[in-house]
């Protein structure tokens, strides 16, 4: 998996952070991603373009543990005609609806502390122009994952989330990154295809979770459950 991507890096408390983010993408073919936080469950949706987009920096987040992945997609609306996102006002924290994130996926072994990540990115600049690599067949099939060892008090290669600055931090090791990726894959093998075998409201979505237990709030109230919808006919 082939990107091309800005590389960022900002001095802070004596420390230097590496921030990468997507390149924008073509004006014909654009990316399309929106998050936000209902409140009692996260809700992201991309398209096409956005499932590979996702995948391609989930990959990069497993193999980059120097680095904060960076999506900057607060402005996004999400798109019309969405079936079971709960979505009302305007998204703004001040009407009680959802508010707009935006997305940082980061390794665990960085330890940012979540409530730099403002300041951080205020003194984001222009970036330089990179080309990152990945292998196309960086997740493991589904068939090699054993889930139940998930449930292990031993376990540790869970996702975390935390949210600072309108922005949902996903937390967790290079194996946590892989084995929840070969899910994200999906959008985009599987769900392209789904709306031909299953007309409407059927939509095709993953669903992450903070911790070993799905649905459960994670640190500081953050809600536990991220629910990715795939919208191939993105309409806003």
């Amino acid at each position: 998996m082939e990107q091309r991507v800005r590389v960022h890096k900002v001095r802070l408390g004596g420390e230097e952070i590496r921030v990468v983010q997507p390149w924008p993408g073509s004006a014909s073919a654009p990316a399309r991603l929106a998050l936000r936080d209902d409140h009692h469950w996260l809700s992201m949706y991309v398209d096409r373009p956005g499932a590979e987009q996702l995948v391609a920096l989930w990959s990069l987040a497993a193999r980059s543990a120097r680095s904060l992945i960076h999506l900057p997609i607060r402005t996004s609306r999400p798109p019309d005609g969405i079936t079971g996102d709960g979505l009302t006002g305007d998204g703004g924290p001040g009407d009680g609806g959802p508010v707009a994130l935006d997305l940082v996926l980061a390794h665990h072994s960085l330890r940012f502390p979540t409530s730099s990540w403002k300041e951080v990115r205020a003194r984001l600049g222009r970036g330089r122009p990179h080309t990152t690599a990945t292998p196309d067949d960086d997740f493991p099939d589904e068939t090699a994952i054993d889930h139940r060892r998930r449930f292990w008090p031993t376990y540790r290669d869970h996702l975390a989330f935390d949210l600072a600055a309108h922005t949902l931090f996903v937390i967790g090791s290079a194996t946590a990154f892989r084995e929840h990726g070969t899910a994200l894959r999906d959008l985009v093998t599987r769900a392209p295809s789904h709306s031909h075998r299953h007309p409407p409201p059927a939509h095709y979505c993953v669903e992450l979770s903070s911790g070993p237990w799905p649905g459960t709030r994670a640190r500081r109230g953050v809600p536990g459950r991220l629910h990715i919808q795939y919208a191939g006919d993105w309409r806003v």
